[in-house]
């Protein structure tokens, strides 16, 4: 099992199930069955975001296989992600 969830392949995060102290490993279970391991920088709370990749600034942050926001600055792998560095920003705006 792990403690974090890759539903689609187009995903650039996890979702915690269970909280995740800074310096732990996060076992990232992916969509087809394999599992990515990444080191939390951050607590992350349980249901909350990890990065899985590094994400740019302004590149979209993707959840589930949907675009959910957009960086508000550079975001390293294994970083908490959530409104304190993602905004949310119409597609078509």
């Amino acid at each position: 099992m792990g403690n974090a969830l890759v539903i689609n392949e187009k995903d650039n995060v996890a979702v915690s199930i269970e909280s995740i102290t800074k310096g732990s490993e996060v076992n990232c279970k992916m969509n087809d069955g394999s599992t990515i391991a990444v080191t939390a920088l951050d607590d992350i709370e349980i249901y909350h975001k990890v990065a899985t990749k590094d994400i740019a600034k302004d590149e979209t942050v993707v959840k589930y296989g949907q675009y959910i926001g957009v960086a508000a600055c550079d975001i390293k792998v294994g970083q908490h992600v959530h409104e304190h560095n993602v905004v949310s920003k119409r597609e078509n705006a």
